[in-house]
């Protein structure tokens, strides 16, 4: 039975496997020569000292000792009859998760994306990046893997109990990812890596019978007595205005948190939704060696390390300030999802090699917050948000310019003479977000701002820009689900699923509710 330990090892040795076996060594008794393997479990760097080191939870094989590999997930995987179809709205890991795991019960999944696949959802993005033209079905949001692909591929979660985990991670691997983020504490793929990973599961739905369908948008529910048999989709792009039906056993709505017209549907239809708490801020950019020298203590970041990050939390009377998608290494991109919006979000290449860091500032947005908007009934906290969105775009120049401000300028409440260089493609102006932001949201962002400056000695700089908006944080309404079956309590057969409908917050724990919500759709609803 292989024997556990922890290693502890600089920054240099993490990956040297003359050192790993000398120092399991000394913790197993063994000579170096004969440990037959050392198989890592967890890795998770410490900078708490003086010096950052990495922490390594592993099993050490002895010489009669033989370690076997686990099987390929992808090895049980057969072809689906389609006697058996469910179709899932929605091509982000919710829905690519979902129909795995649909496929793996030997039942077929149809997905609809309303953007386009990977690879051709990059002219969309280089649009808007570049000439401000925001395509309202293929953007940052929306297209195949949803928002993750093309914003950093962070897998992080705290969901631990929501699902296999190692599962999903494991998937992702035999999918191209690499093998690293089985063991680090902080997993995390990239944008410019991500893209071939999805291409990689699209292409195992559709050997094994799935059908993946790109430039298709919903436009309602067939529903009848009380169960839903399907939906219609409109063709996107040169089949513009046409129509499909399809048909199937259920309905999995995997849409992500930025799909405002899908609530709109369900309402419509007499579907309940609700309205959801979310978080409303900016998004802040540092240079990253200045992050490196506060969170490392060293003058210039050994190159063993990887670029520094933080996470930040306080309490400002009784709501919280928080950051929110830390991005080391990263960019500031254009999140809008609709023209007439300025919507901000951050993403890092695999590598993290870009001179800046940034990270949302978020606080938190309650529906008791909300008086003034509650006419919009179950629409509250999205019209709310829609609305600091447009109010920050009305103020500009109608291109996707950001509003920024230095950040000590945004704590003292003045418009920044100038603004330094900024990741930030379409560029940066001074702007007066102390009065654009709803007033609330700006004292509790200034108070949070300012002491995190005094938690983070060097935070506090004028080096550093404050962006507006940072608004698609979760999504604003919640698609109500038995707690027991996951389908809606309106409709027989339809599963809201992911962070579009409340129930996730990020790739991996999306992903997990996928998995969730297939499983319940075999095991509960299709056997029941």
């Amino acid at each position: 039975m292989p024997t556990l330990v922890e290693l502890v090892v600089a920054p240099a040795e993490r990956h040297s496997e003359p050192i790993l076996r000398q120092k399991a060594a000394q913790q197993t008794g063994l000579p170096p020569g004969a440990i037959a393997h050392i198989q890592i479990l967890k890795a998770s760097l410490d900078a708490r000292g003086r010096h950052p080191v990495f922490r390594l939870k592993a099993e050490v094989y002895g010489p009669n000792e033989v370690f076997t590999p686990e099987p390929a997930l992808l090895a049980g995987f057969r072809p689906v009859d389609g006697r058996k179809k469910v179709v899932i709205v929605g091509a982000g890991p919710a829905g690519y998760f979902a129909a795995l795991e649909l496929i793996e019960r030997g039942i077929q999944p149809i997905v609809l994306d309303r953007g386009e696949d990977a690879r051709t959802r990059r002219r969309a993005l280089r649009d808007i990046q570049q000439f401000g033209i925001v395509h309202p079905h293929s953007n940052y949001c929306f297209g195949e893997g949803g928002a993750g692909t093309y914003s950093d591929g962070k897998l992080y979660t705290r969901s631990v109990k929501r699902g296999d985990i190692y599962k999903a991670l494991r998937l992702l691997v035999e999918h191209g990812a690499k093998p690293d983020i089985l063991v680090e504490a902080h997993p995390h793929i990239g944008s410019n890596k991500l893209p071939g990973v999805v291409q990689n599961i699209r292409a195992t739905i559709e050997q094994y019978g799935g059908q993946v369908l790109f430039n298709r948008f919903v436009t309602d529910l067939l529903l009848r007595e009380g169960r839903i048999e399907g939906v219609v989709a409109e063709k996107i792009g040169v089949e513009s205005g046409s129509t499909e039906v399809f048909m199937a056993d259920a309905v999995i709505v995997a849409t992500g948190h930025s799909a405002r017209d899908i609530y709109r549907l369900f309402h419509t239809r007499g579907l309940r939704i609700e309205a959801k708490p979310f978080a409303l801020g900016v998004r802040v950019e540092h240079p990253q060696p200045l992050i490196d020298r506060i969170q490392y203590r060293q003058e210039q970041r050994d190159e063993h390390l990887p670029a520094a990050s933080y996470s930040l939390v306080c309490q400002v009377g009784d709501r919280g300030v928080f950051s929110f998608c830390m991005c080391p290494g990263g960019l500031i991109v254009p999140a809008a999802t609709a023209p007439g919006e300025i919507v901000v979000n951050g993403m890092s290449m695999s590598r993290r090699d870009s001179p800046f860091a940034n990270s949302g500032m978020v606080t938190a947005v309650e529906i008791a917050d909300l008086a003034p908007w509650h006419k919009h009934g179950v629409f509250a906290a999205l019209e709310f948000q829609q609305s600091v969105e447009q109010r920050l775009f009305a103020a500009g120049d109608g291109s996707q310019k950001g509003p920024a401000l230095r950040l000590p300028d945004f704590i003292a409440g003045k418009l920044s003479a100038d603004l330094p260089h900024s990741s930030y493609i379409p560029g940066l102006y001074p702007s007066p977000l102390f009065e654009l932001l709803p007033p609330a949201i700006y004292r509790r962002l200034r108070e949070g701002l300012d002491r995190f400056g005094k938690m983070m000695r060097g935070f506090y700089t004028r080096e550093a820009n404050v962006v507006a908006t940072e608004s698609r944080t979760s999504a604003p309404v919640r698609i109500p689900r038995d707690a027991s079956t996951l389908m809606h309590p309106d409709a027989l057969g339809l599963f809201p699923c992911g962070e579009g409908a409340g129930y996730a917050g990020g790739i991996i724990s999306a992903a997990l509710d996928g998995q969730r919500v297939a499983k319940a759709v075999d095991e509960i609803f299709l056997k029941g």
